[in-house]
């Protein structure tokens, strides 16, 4: 069955229509798009599995979608046949960059909402990218099959915030299928048709429709056959063997092989305007493609597609290989993980005590988790992973300024005339119920709270102000604690403002190690440096000698701890005779013992940096 039309000068494809899923953290996001492939026959029932589209292992362990992933659903209504483009997005906050490339390559979306949860802030963010973009919305209010969903006044909560009637919102159940027809009809009545673009040439040329201009929005790598672009074709049409050309980086290739998703790839005779597929390019280097880029089919002068912004890191971490042999492996695997995850960005540094490494750019703390376990588990490599932090701008004496990524480059208090840090604007969304200890919690990660207003249903919006500094201070787990697991958080950087931060190093048998390194707050110094020391020594392995584990800040020891040398029973084999035998041995094991406390140097297991990142 084709899924092409002829061409038409205004509307590109009848027949298709191109849309996304957008939604909160487990809002049941996933288990639609299964039903939606299970009712559309693009996978049979006897293959179907829980979260079709989430192929990354990471994403089934989690039950949570990580990485976009487009698939095309073939649909008969009234006798005709429809093209449903579907892009699967992630739901965490710190992804909503993949969200928003999503939104530019599809002409709707559905905003889904969960029965028993209500509207999030994370729902209220990727509502606002979609309006900005212009795309219609059609509201869904998922999970009615739950004994206590409150399916009327959710349907008021989003009728509220959406300008719409509550009769125009659908409802459903991914678990059970219900509602799921009535939905994939609207998707046809309500979301348009691609629609023709103009090419932005800069002089008119004969057959301009015949130009080929894609989108770029997402890629991955291949071994055999190197990167695969997920594309968007704007305008014109591409085929096996057409020669085309990146217009950002200049860069001219073959197109290798093209298709489509459903939902794993089929090759077909070429893809036109409106389609999303995918384009094999052959090419085998990591920097030569980037997200947001277009393709082309010609030489001439042809405007990029615009709207695309590049994502911005809020977390920066290094990395550094346990063995220095491994520095070659662990640069090949960044640069195939970025083929794979194009928010992520880094560079190579270097320390005086962790050896060659790498500073990477991430999106928040779950990003972070997620590449450092994808580093481990999929190119196997035991890694050595320093604090994360944030970007501080420092001021020194005579003008002249410096930007620290790096906790362990952060210079000496007293050094420096001031030190500037990101905020953000936070918007918190939370039963009144707790709204007391939400606000308390604002108030110990110094947060300026502004407006409050009620949300519906018992629930407060609360709008406020924080370093980002604090944000990273484990602010989302004790915003779950505090709320019993009800309130939700979104927020958007809002530049620059004075900060009274400073440095705190561990030093772990007289030797400062780097990647311990935090800088944070000057009131909470004394408090962080003994939470540190007392997690270091309870997780670190004994040694054969004393180990001093000490927090320092200010030019001073702020906390101390000593953990204790492991004893071997050196005596265990003797089983009778002189006492002095015994004794000689003991005696020779004291010296080994004061030998190894002045010259020992502890071995620092890989898993341990893990551990203090997390704060675990």
């Amino acid at each position: 069955m084709s899924c092409k039309v002829s061409y038409l000068p205004k509307i590109l494809n009848m027949n298709i229509r191109n849309f996304t899923i957008i939604a909160h953290i487990d809002h049941g996001k996933s288990t639609l798009a299964d039903r939606m492939l299970e009712m559309t026959g693009t996978v049979e029932k006897r293959k179907m599995t829980e979260q079709v589209l989430d192929s990354m292992e990471l994403e089934r362990e989690r039950g949570i979608t990580i990485k976009m992933q487009p698939v095309r659903m073939l649909y008969n209504l009234l006798e005709k046949n429809y093209c449903l483009n579907l892009i699967d997005t992630p739901g965490h906050i710190d992804f909503s960059y993949e969200v928003s490339r999503a939104l530019k390559a599809v002409e709707g979306a559905v905003l889904l909402v969960d029965a028993s949860q209500g509207i999030q802030a994370q729902t209220l963010t990727v509502l606002e990218m979609a309006r900005s973009l212009g795309l219609p919305i059609i509201p869904v209010v998922s999970k009615i099959d739950l004994p206590f969903a409150r399916i009327d006044e959710i349907k008021k909560e989003i009728a509220g915030i959406c300008g719409s009637t509550i009769s125009d919102i659908l409802g459903v159940s991914g678990k059970t299928g219900e509602g799921v027809p009535e939905l994939l009809k609207t998707i046809v009545f309500r979301i348009p048709p691609p629609l023709e673009l103009s090419n932005s040439l800069s002089s008119p040329l004969s057959g301009s429709q015949n130009i080929l201009r894609a989108l770029i929005f997402d890629f991955e790598y291949s071994e055999h056959r190197g990167v695969i672009l997920y594309v968007r074709i704007i305008n014109g049409e591409v085929k096996e063997k057409d020669k085309l050309l990146f217009i950002v980086a200049k860069t001219q290739f073959q197109a290798n092989e093209v298709g489509i998703f459903s939902p794993d790839k089929k090759k077909t005779e070429s893809l036109s305007s409106g389609e999303i597929g995918y384009i094999v390019t052959g090419i085998k280097t990591a920097r030569v493609v980037s997200v947001g880029d277009t393709v082309t089919n010609t030489s001439r002068v042809v405007s990029p597609i615009e709207g695309y912004k590049e994502p911005s890191p809020v977390v920066w971490a290094s990395v550094y290989p346990e063995s220095q042999d491994d520095f070659s492996e662990l640069k090949i695997a960044l640069e195939r993980l970025r083929l794979s995850d194009s928010s992520l960005s880094y560079e190579e540094e270097s320390s005086g005590t962790l050896g060659r490494g790498f500073r990477l750019g991430l999106l928040g703390m779950l990003h972070l988790e997620i590449v450092i376990e994808r580093l481990k588990r999929e190119f196997r490599l035991a890694l050595i992973v320093t604090s994360p932090t944030i970007i501080y701008e420092i001021k020194y004496p005579g003008g002249k300024n410096e930007v620290v990524y790096s906790p362990s480059k952060f210079p000496e208090h007293g050094s420096y005339e001031s030190v500037s840090e990101p905020w953000i604007h936070a918007i918190i969304i939370t039963p009144s119920l707790y709204i007391g200890g939400v606000m308390g919690l604002l108030y110990e990660h110094e947060a300026e709270v502004g407006l409050s207003e009620t949300f519906g249903d018992g629930r407060v919006s609360i709008k406020a102000d924080m370093p980002l500094r604090e944000l990273m201070r484990n602010f989302f787990d004790e915003l779950k604690s505090v709320s019993s697991g009800f309130a939700s958080l979104s927020y958007e950087k809002k530049g620059y403002r004075n900060a009274d931060v400073v440095r705190l190093d561990m030093i772990v048998a007289d030797e400062v190690v780097p990647a311990f390194s935090k800088v944070i707050a000057r009131r909470l110094v004394e408090e962080e440096a003994k939470k540190t020391v007392e997690r270091l020594h309870n997780i670190l392995p004994r040694q054969l000698f004393v180990v001093k584990i000490q927090a320092k800040a200010l030019g001073r020891i702020i906390a101390s701890k000593t953990l204790s040398a492991l004893r071997k029973d050196v005596t265990g084999y003797l089983y009778g005779g002189d006492v002095t035998r015994k004794k000689k041995l003991l005696e020779k094991q004291k010296k080994g013992k004061k030998k190894r406390a002045i010259h020992g140097k502890v071995n620092i297991p890989h898993d341990i940096f893990l551990k203090m990142m997390k704060g675990k």
